[in-house]
């Protein structure tokens, strides 16, 4: 993943990641609560030698001093000094729990123990430090004292600092826990978000369709959600950034396999419901509106749905025109006012498969070449069933719909490959309801979806009634 790949997760998952921080805020902040102040006194005993002043008993009292402090730190927490400060304080502990609570240590390179006391009660704490220096004093003493007669101690513990009762409890430091609990929770939520971006493979930008194919993306068609409400977009609101898209869409089919001769393209997808009727519908008006001749066939003989999209008769139409109970001309119909003709899919027969693949098949598709400048044929999806790849074959060419958001990644290379066994050539990709706003939308204004622009004006077409002779050559544009 690249630095752009980590700010789109941020952006995408900015609510759920401010979330986790303040869930994390407001656990650190009960934790704080429901914990029990805690005070710190601390006292300091400086430690000397006893010596007759020379230079040299100074530098070698110096260095015992520094020996013997690390020593005394580590006698602070015996019970040979605990238990008398016990005794005086009334505290009714044992040596081990009162030990839990005193820390002594030493700066280095000096002579100084500081004792420091961590305890609920801040009176309590002053005292134990205090008693605690007064007991370590007491007991180097009678330690380090020769037991000859008269003898004096090397050692003397001086009480430098007594401790002083705190007014401000060390525990919780509430500040530093909210702090914590911040960037643990901001850590959590970036984790789980380039996690769960990590573990989805569904394809939501042109990005991850280039890490599965190197097949050309035509265009990208925005979400819209009354789509279902008015599917063919290009004719009801022909000045809609929607309809735009489509218009460049249909520009960008122009240079698709410049080789061929024939301009005639399967529309399907690798799955159901990603638009491929819809976007095959709107594609075919679109270039109707250019001036081009076009014929849309609905060559979804298990689900034909153009029929209802398009407001004609869907009775008659493919399947009878494949078994021979009707011809072309019978059965075409034009639709607007344009050069647009639509071949709807007729009765669903038991055998959709055998028919798309039959030589009657490939017999029309030559007819439906040499009669109209552009063929568009709307199939089922590529995964459930084998009948777009069919098609596909003998019509020369595929152009895959993709839904931004529900396609699986695996279920594209899947749809690929179904075209790839049968020797199918994949035109290009179109990916469709691309998301308008947020992180995933970041690239596709050039797809047309701007606002306020500009519009396309659409020429002015013949009759469709001129257009009845459709078995005359057609007239190249």
């Amino acid at each position: 993943m690249e630095l752009r790949d980590y700010i789109r997760i941020l952006r995408k998952s900015w609510v759920m990641i401010l979330l986790l921080a303040l869930v994390a805020v407001a656990a650190a902040s009960t934790y704080s609560i429901l914990q029990t102040p805690k005070y710190s006194a601390v006292a300091k005993v400086f430690v000397s030698t006893q010596s007759a002043g020379t230079a040299a008993d100074l530098v070698q009292g110096s260095s015992f001093t520094v020996q013997r402090v690390k020593t005394y730190s580590d006698l602070v927490s015996a019970p040979i000094v605990l238990l008398p400060v016990i005794g005086t304080l009334g505290l009714g502990i044992p040596a081990d729990e009162l030990a839990k609570k005193i820390t002594a240590s030493a700066p280095l390179d000096t002579s100084i123990i500081e004792i420091t006391v961590l305890d609920t009660d801040p009176v309590r704490a002053a005292n134990i430090a205090n008693a605690t220096s007064q007991s370590l004093t007491a007991v180097v003493q009678e330690i380090e004292t020769p037991t000859a007669a008269g003898a004096v101690s090397p050692v003397k513990l001086t009480r430098a600092q007594d401790a002083t009762v705190p007014s401000i409890p060390v525990s919780p430091n509430v500040p530093l826990n909210i702090a914590l609990g911040a960037l643990v929770g901001l850590a959590l939520g970036v984790g789980v978000a380039v996690l769960r971006e990590t573990l989805d493979t569904r394809i939501r930008n042109e990005r991850d369709v280039e890490s599965v194919t190197d097949a050309a993306i035509l265009g990208g068609i925005v979400f819209d959600p009354k789509a279902q409400d008015r599917p063919l977009i290009v004719h009801v609101d022909p000045r809609s950034p929607r309809a735009e898209s489509f218009r460049t869409l249909r520009t960008n089919l122009q240079f698709l396999d410049v080789g061929r001769t024939d301009r005639s393209f399967v529309i399907t997808s690798s799955i159901e419901s990603e638009g491929k009727s819809t976007t095959g519908a709107n594609l075919a008006i679109a270039l109707a509106d250019s001036g081009a001749s076009v014929l849309l066939v609905d060559a979804d003989l298990r689900r034909p749905k153009l029929a209802d999209y398009m407001g004609i008769d869907g009775t008659v139409g493919l399947t009878d025109l494949l078994v021979g109970r009707a011809e072309m001309k019978d059965i075409i119909q034009p639709w607007g006012k344009a050069k647009l003709f639509v071949l709807p899919a007729g009765h669903v027969p038991p055998n959709p498969s055998e028919l798309l693949g039959s030589a009657r098949m490939s017999y029309f598709v030559a007819e439906f070449n040499k009669a109209f400048d552009v063929v568009i044929f709307d199939s089922p999806p590529l995964l459930p069933v084998t009948d777009a790849a069919i098609l596909a074959k003998s019509v020369g060419g595929a152009i895959v719909v993709v839904a931004s958001g529900r396609t699986q990644k695996g279920q594209l290379k899947g749809a690929l490959a179904a075209l790839d066994n049968v020797g199918a050539t994949v035109s290009g990709l179109v990916l469709t309801m691309l998301p308008t706003k947020g992180p995933d939308a970041y690239g596709y204004g050039r797809y047309g979806y701007g606002y306020g622009y500009g519009d396309e004006t659409v020429p002015e077409a013949p009759a469709a009634a001129a257009h009845r002779s459709f078995l005359k050559p057609k007239a190249r544009v």
